[in-house]
């Protein structure tokens, strides 16, 4: 592959030109480079307004670059060691569905973890595709999925010989990793492609004490969310490509079906910059990522009743290896929930982690973290431990088993349906989703027969006060099956 020069930003580059030649705008956005949305401006200043702007020749066009966009998105390719990038500014969600699209077509099976989030169901809904689901190993101490093992997907594989695709999560929310490389090579002896959900992982190939990516091990597609650990803004992702079993014109039309042809220059250009910064000094910045998370999860280990979990649960089973950027601290023993705890953090400490369950919190550490902020997260995790008496969770409770699919997710989509009580739906097929957000792993899909555990777990969650999606009912105390009106 041609070295580029990384130092450069084709995309924010042109914008910076645009910007300076006082451009006068008689194009869409109508707020004119901020002069008709005035109160934004004021609070957001100049630049972001003056760089929100439409596509013309100098900067490209997203749904077909073939400018500066074009160079941003090879530069990107290049960085992470792909063929192809595109540029996404509906999130990794997009990226999901479009690998999935462009992969498999009505009918086609596809073999999926089941703890994947839900843009995956929401791809196999727009594909027609059928999952082929592989229960992840779950972890009854910590209270959640692992990674899926070498041999569950050889035994997917086998009994579904005809699945056009495997799809793998790396890292999971939790940091965890399965065995890439290794269902790399199975499936692809199968003629399967392997799609890759990286939605956690932008920041994983600029070090070498990170996990192995999907394209440093040969998977055909993976999703980027850059915004999530890699620098960017929020809602801006990559899709990365390589080999050939997937034609690159397809991958592009799949990905204008659902794309915007007014496409953020805002998003794109953090991106470029974004790219830009992880190529050039990606290594020592997340080398201080590492000393700051490891000195924060020793720390947090010293505490009584509390559990940050890292490298030691490598070789338990679903663990290749893990991300430790990913702080998860299990505190069931100090009586709380991990919801209970997330609230206490934001409401007596000002402090906002990412999610929480049952049992745990997590707290993403990226290069914008600063050894500040993460003392102020140890010393109040000890304040909260020093004031409660060491005792379990007293509504623990297992994760739910995978649900028997009953109706592919698509003729459940598009079914009749009928809106029941949620206590009254045991042995009904699910219509719906319903998950917590964070994560978005979905507890019951559409086509999926309910079980009175998943009603009992659904019915803890709300007791939380857990954030749930995916119900016509946005109190989740009815949910839409199949059936008639």
């Amino acid at each position: 592959m041609k070295r580029l020069d990384q130092t450069t930003t084709p995309l924010f580059s042109a914008l910076k030109n645009y910007v300076d030649n006082k451009v006068i705008p008689f194009h869409v956005p109508g707020h004119k480079q901020g002069k008709g949305i005035n109160e934004f401006r004021e609070y957001v200043g100049n630049r972001v307004l003056e760089i929100d702007v439409n596509s013309m020749e100098d900067l490209d066009n997203a749904s077909n670059p073939i400018g500066v966009i074009m160079e941003s998105e090879k530069l990107c390719a290049h960085t992470f060691g792909a063929q192809n990038a595109y540029f996404l500014i509906n999130g990794t969600t997009a990226g999901i569905q479009a690998m999935i699209m462009s992969t498999c077509e009505p009918g086609d099976e596809i073999i999926i973890p089941r703890n994947a989030h839900k843009s995956t169901i929401g791809g196999i809904i727009l594909s027609g595709a059928v999952p082929v689901y592989i229960q992840p190993e779950i972890n009854e101490d910590l209270g959640f999925a692992m990674g899926i093992t070498e041999e569950a997907v050889k035994k997917a594989i086998k009994d579904h010989p005809y699945a056009k695709a495997v799809f793998i999560i790396n890292p999971t929310y939790y940091g965890i990793i399965s065995d890439l490389k290794a269902i790399v090579r199975i499936a692809h002896r199968h003629n399967m492609a392997v799609l890759v959900d990286e939605a956690h992982g932008a920041h994983m190939s600029f070090h070498d004490d990170f996990p192995l990516t999907a394209m440093e091990v040969g998977a055909d597609m993976s999703a980027l969310s850059l915004h999530k650990t890699g620098g960017s803004m929020t809602q801006s992702a990559v899709l990365l490509t390589r080999g050939n079993i997937i034609a690159p014109e397809v991958i592009k039309q799949v990905i204008n079906l659902t794309y915007s042809t007014s496409a953020s220059y805002v998003l794109m250009a953090s991106m470029d910059v974004a790219r830009k910064q992880l190529a050039t000094q990606g290594g020592d910045m997340l080398e201080h990522t590492l000393e700051l998370v490891r000195w924060a999860r020793d720390e947090i280990n010293k505490i009584e009743a509390l559990y940050a979990f890292g490298k030691e649960l490598i070789g338990l089973p679903g663990c290749h290896d893990f991300d430790e950027t990913k702080l998860g601290v299990n505190v069931r023993k100090l009586g709380y929930t991990g919801y209970q705890v997330e609230k206490k953090l934001r409401n007596e400490y000002n402090i906002q982690i990412e999610m929480s369950d049952l049992y745990n919190i997590l707290a993403v550490i990226t290069v914008g973290d600063t050894k500040e902020d993460l003392q102020a997260l140890v010393n109040a995790l000890k304040d909260i431990a020093g004031k409660t008496t060491v005792e379990e969770v007293k509504n623990a409770t297992r994760v739910p088993y995978k649900p028997k699919l009953i109706v592919s997710p698509r003729d459940a989509f598009y079914s009749p349906k009928k809106s029941i009580l949620l206590e009254d739906a045991t042995g009904e097929i699910s219509a719906e989703m319903i998950m917590a957000y964070p994560p978005g792993i979905p507890v019951i899909c559409p086509g999926e027969k309910i079980t009175k555990d998943i009603i009992e777990y659904v019915n803890i969650l709300k007791a939380e006060h857990c954030q749930l999606q995916g119900t016509a009912d946005p109190y989740v105390n009815h949910i839409r099956v199949l059936g008639t009106e």
